[in-house]
This record gives C-alpha cells, sequence and structure tokens, in this order.
C-alpha cells in the first residue's frame, strides 16, 4: 500500500545530496549559519572578518624585560556582522513565467505500478528517473547553483580590481569608463587582447589576489568557477592545456601522489583529493584543474552577459557578449539558513487522491561577505576569427 509520507521524504533528502553539473556550492564552501527558530522576514547574523593590517617589523614588535604589556591597547578580532534578511522559496516556477510559482504533478497510478519496485529495491537513481521526479531535484539543484554564482557576481560593483580591491578584470587590463564601456584598439582587437590570456591575464589576477592579502582555501589555492567559452579561451595557452588534458593522479603536494603523474586534479579520485565523495555508485564532485595556484572548475549554469564594448578604439560601441571566470578565495559568500532547511512538501488537493503534488522549499538569505575577495574576470567572446 503506498505511503504519501513517502515520498516527498525520499525527495526531500534527495535535495541534499550534490551533483557534478552544479559545483558553485561545493567550490565557493560558504559561511553557513543554521538558526532553526528564524522564518522569512527575520534576520541570521553572519561574520564578515578581516586582518589587522601590516604585520609590522622585528624590532617593532620587540619588548624590554621592564615594559608593561598588560595596560596596552587591546585589539578584538577584526569583524562586522551581517544580517541577511530570509525570504521563502519554492520551485519549480511556471513555465510560461518564471517570477510566478509553480507545482510538480505526478499521476498516483505512476507511483502504484512497477516505478515502486525500484524503490523497493534501493535503485533511488532509476526510480527518479521513471517517475520523472528528477526534473523537480534538478530544478532546485540549477537555481541554488546559479544563486551562488549570482552572489559572486556582485563583486563586479566594486569596481575595477586591483591590488587593494575586488572587483571586475577585463582582459588586456582593461577598465571601464564612466559610461560603463570598455575601449579596445583595433590593433589590440587583431592580437586578441580582449579575450583572457594566461600568461598576461591570469598571472595578474592570482598576484592582485595575493597582494591584496586575499586567504586561500586549505589546499593553498585559490578558485575559479567560468563557463565554457572562458575555459577554451585558457586551453587556448599550451601550458594550460598541457596540464587540464590528461586525468589520473591529483599530483604532488599535499595528496602524496606518485610524482611521475602529471600534477593536476581533473580525475574523480575520491576524498583524498577534496570533493564530495558516495559509496555504492554514487556520483562524485569533480575536484577541478590546477594551474597557477588556481583550481578551475567549468559550469554550464552561468547567465549569458553583455558589455557595450568597442573594438576600434572607441569609434563606435555596441553590446559584446563577454564569458565569465569568477575568482575568490574562502569565506566570499555567506548563507543564513531558517526553519527545516530545504524540503519538499505534498499538496493536498490531489484531486481525490489521483494525483501527487509538490514542490520544493527554502528558507534562506544569500550574501557575497567579502567583495576584497573575489575577482570577476571578463572576456570577450566576439574575435577576428584568426584563432
Amino acid at each position: 500500500m503506498f505511503i504519501d509520507n513517502d515520498f516527498p521524504k525520499i525527495l526531500g533528502a534527495e535535495l541534499y545530496r550534490p551533483h557534478p553539473a552544479y559545483i558553485a556550492e561545493m567550490a565557493v564552501e560558504p559561511v553557513v549559519v543554521h538558526d532553526f527558530t528564524r522564518q522569512p522576514g527575520q534576520t541570521v547574523q553572519l561574520d564578515r572578518y578581516k586582518f589587522w593590517g601590516t604585520p609590522g617589523t622585528k624590532d617593532s614588535r620587540e619588548r624590554v624585560s621592564d615594559q608593561t604589556i598588560g595596560t596596552a591597547n587591546s585589539r578584538n578580532i577584526t569583524k562586522e556582522k551581517v544580517l541577511v534578511v530570509l525570504k521563502e522559496y519554492t520551485g519549480p516556477a511556471d513555465p510560461g513565467d518564471p517570477t510566478q510559482p509553480s507545482t510538480f504533478k505526478i499521476a498516483r497510478e505512476t507511483l502504484i505500478t512497477a516505478q515502486r519496485l525500484l524503490l523497493d529495491t534501493g535503485n533511488l537513481n532509476m526510480f527518479h528517473q521513471s517517475i520523472g521526479s528528477l526534473t523537480l531535484l534538478d530544478d532546485y539543484r540549477r537555481w541554488r547553483d546559479r544563486v551562488f554564482i549570482d552572489e559572486l557576481a556582485k563583486a563586479e560593483a566594486n569596481g575595477a580590481a586591483g591590488t587593494t580591491q575586488g572587483g571586475y578584470y577585463f582582459a588586456g587590463g582593461k577598465t571601464k569608463d564612466s559610461s560603463g564601456r570598455v575601449s579596445y584598439s583595433a590593433t589590440e582587437y587583431g592580437n586578441e587582447v580582449q579575450q583572457f590570456q594566461v600568461r598576461t591575464d591570469l598571472l595578474t589576477v592570482v598576484k592582485d589576489l595575493r597582494k591584496r592579502n586575499v586567504p586561500t582555501f586549505a589546499d593553498g589555492l585559490y578558485r575559479c568557477i567560468c563557463d565554457p567559452t572562458f575555459m577554451m579561451h585558457l586551453r587556448r595557452d599550451p601550458d594550460f592545456r598541457e596540464i587540464a588534458r590528461y586525468s589520473g593522479n591529483p599530483g604532488q603536494g599535499m595528496y602524496m601522489g606518485n610524482p611521475m603523474m602529471p600534477n593536476n586534479a581533473s580525475f574523480y579520485m575520491g576524498p583524498q583529493a577534496g570533493q564530495g565523495y558516495f559509496l555504492a555508485g554514487e556520483p562524485v564532485m569533480p575536484t577541478g584543474v590546477q594551474f597557477e595556484g588556481v583550481k578551475f572548475f567549468e559550469s554550464t549554469n552561468f547567465p549569458i552577459k553583455n558589455v557595450t564594448a568597442s573594438f576600434d578604439g572607441g569609434s563606435t560601441y555596441a553590446s559584446k557578449e563577454v564569458a565569465q571566470g569568477y575568482f575568490f578565495g574562502p569565506q566570499s559568500v555567506g548563507v543564513g539558513i531558517g526553519g527545516p532547511n530545504a524540503q519538499v512538501l505534498i499538496n493536498n488537493n490531489d484531486d481525490f487522491s489521483r494525483f501527487i503534488i509538490l514542490i520544493w522549499q527554502l528558507y534562506a538569505g544569500f550574501e557575497i561577505l567579502n567583495k576584497d575577495f573575489v575577482t570577476t574576470a571578463f572576456s570577450f567572446v566576439q574575435d577576428d576569427g584568426t584563432v
């Protein structure tokens, strides 16, 4: 006999399972605060930590035997409080209007027949495929993945990135004019300066991250989420392509890999390589490609972005599509969660028990915590066709 409570619980548990296609949250490693008592409209407090600044010289920290230390001015942990307002999010969205809510409906007959046997035998993946519930799960995962990408994108409003602040970086080191436009000369366009280059742009971005004391992740690397076109521009560099082309051992260093293997982390290796790991044939998460102090993750979930630009020295401007790559360190994005976290709810208005009608629901707030820890890099898609 089918029990109504079974199905939403099974689906709700699947919301928490990472998926290799959506890597933004895994790569970002957000600061998370979960307050079960909070409801939409209330706030959850996150902390934004900062460093104390210059360390001084050896002589400046020297103390003498008769010097009193206890009465000196004390310092507290440098942090700012960030209050994130919780909001209610649901899915799926209306197919005709993404801003309007909708529901996911399954005929009860579909569950009562053979598909139910797949659940009873423990084959969850085929169970969700057979009844179509993978579409509801994918809706939640795709939406949540895009949220983290959009939060990182907010760093662009910080201005041009450099050695003192995070922000945007256009290929060739170009900056926006007062109207928000970017200009390249015809010669620069012919030399592909408008597209992100490893030997100039990547080294500059990494140098600026280090100069402004952006911390690295536990593996000593920064991270980058980029779209396929941005990755294509990187792969034009022979050194980057040599590192990214092989799958195999994660390499040397903290992973204690075979030194004869290529030093990259593109192979799905398990928890020792730093990604989510599941037993019994469940999917594992990609570890990315390591190059020049950055671990790169490719995502197909970026929104399309256009920038007003000129490729003839400013004579004519037009809207041009850009490829995006977001470089960041830890504690860049924070998440506040209220109530029971993500869950699947069932609608009791089921047309005399003929259908099962579901939604996913989440009480949460998302916020970029440190814009100085993020560089949003842009590479123009258009070129002269000679590449």
